[in-house]
């Protein structure tokens, strides 16, 4: 079974192309500037790749490009259409409607489309994405959808209600969803299998770290509490976003410069975090690169990020009652063993006890990190949404063969 699986923009459409017979990734690429021009960048698994301008007018055009590439010409990676089994869409918002991996409907995607305000950037492009894949793909290829909120419905109410009035919450759905949940679930469930153990004997916290991070408590392989909020833009400090502030601040800020809504959400998603602080960049490998040159701003934000993780792992550690592990994923999580080290740095009294030698052996790779005097397993495990999309797409149309 072959599987493409797509993560639409607003404005673009990754995809990649998975042979589930080993799970092996046969073509990925990406249509960008949909709407605006448009381009194309696609790879394929023995190395070829292809960069050109296309004209993209809409998601449908993207589709029926990114078929022609993978079936015909010296980018091909399958004879015909009819090879590709089924399509899995990655969805940002759930909210409270959907609790796991879904077939696509009509009524799912009316309802995908009626939660729209709750990701007015995300949700509106995913329709249009699936609704282009209807039009190109014939109606007997199955579309799954997997949504990024669904891992953290297990969240009791105590985790996921904020303090403001009840009616918000009954009127407007105003809650704590917390995001990257597929990446969270397929990360602790791979360290699980890694170590031979059940998920739902373990108690972990895994950190999906990168230009956009969240940090999940999961215990007995279930989501408990997560950084990320009603937003992305809630929890640790991020390339851009500002990460928890005192709602004061914002209005203090907005009275100040007498800023629009708008603006204060530019403000706070694109203008903040890394690159607010530093003055410099949004980009962590910037970040070393110039608190190692003395540049005290950079040096903060390394200061006030690696702070903020370890806050979130004393505070979730509180309570789940208890560690076992602890997971690094994400671009920086995977990639940065100065970050990890120092995370990890003075956190011996949690059990957390980083061998620094072969912490910084291993980037990008699967691997124990831990020393041996670590109570808590210390893991790089790089993720894999892509995947993880693709088995739930296959699950949901292998039952419907059943």
């Amino acid at each position: 079974m072959k599987i493409l699986v797509i993560n639409a923009g607003s404005s673009s459409l990754k995809y990649q192309l998975i042979d589930m017979e080993n799970e092996f990734v046969l073509a990925k690429g990406v249509c960008e500037r949909i709407g605006d021009g448009g381009s194309m960048t696609h790879k394929t698994h023995d190395g070829k790749k292809m960069e050109a301008e296309k004209d993209f007018p809409t998601h449908k055009e993207a589709f029926v490009e990114l078929i022609d590439v993978l079936t015909k010409g010296e980018y091909a990676v399958i004879d015909d259409v009819n090879e590709i089994s089924a399509v899995g869409h990655r969805i940002v918002q759930g909210a409270e409607k959907f609790s796991k991996s879904v077939l696509v409907t009509e009524e799912v995607v009316n309802t995908i489309e009626s939660i729209a305000d709750l990701a007015p950037l995300h949700n509106p492009a995913h329709v249009l994405a699936i609704r282009a894949c209807m039009n190109v793909f014939d109606k007997h290829v199955p579309q799954v959808v997997v949504f990024d909120t669904a891992f953290h419905q297990t969240m009791p109410k105590t985790a996921y209600m904020f303090g403001v009035p009840y009616e918000y919450y009954e009127k407007y759905h105003v809650r704590r969803y917390g995001f990257h949940g597929t990446s969270h679930r397929y990360v602790s469930r791979r360290f699980a299998k890694l170590i031979g153990k059940k998920v739902e004997d373990l108690k972990m916290i895994t950190c999906h770290l990168g230009n956009g991070s969240s940090i999940t408590a999961i215990d007995g392989g279930k989501s408990v509490d997560t950084s990320m909020g009603f937003t992305p833009l809630d929890g640790i400090l991020m390339g851009t976003r500002s990460g928890n502030v005192d709602p004061s601040v914002i209005t203090y800020i907005a009275e100040k410069e007498n800023m629009s809504g708008n603006e204060l959400s530019l403000l706070l998603n694109k203008k903040s975090g890394f690159l607010g602080i530093s003055g410099r960049s949004s980009d962590h490998r910037d970040m070393i690169q110039f608190s190692n040159e003395g540049d005290e701003r950079s040096k903060l934000v390394l200061d006030m990020l690696y702070y903020q993780i370890r806050k979130y792992i004393g505070a979730y550690t509180a309570v789940m009652g208890g560690l076992d592990a602890l997971v690094f994923t994400g671009g920086i999580g995977e990639n940065s063993y100065t970050a990890r080290e120092s995370v990890c740095r003075n956190m011996d009294y949690f059990g957390i006890k980083l061998d620094k030698e072969i912490n910084q052996k291993f980037n990008r790779t699967e691997h124990e990190i831990s020393s041996a005097q670590s109570r808590v397993k210390i893991w790089i495990v790089p993720t894999n949404e892509e995947l993880m999309i693709a088995r739930d797409t296959k699950a949901i149309v292998d039952s419907l063969n059943q």
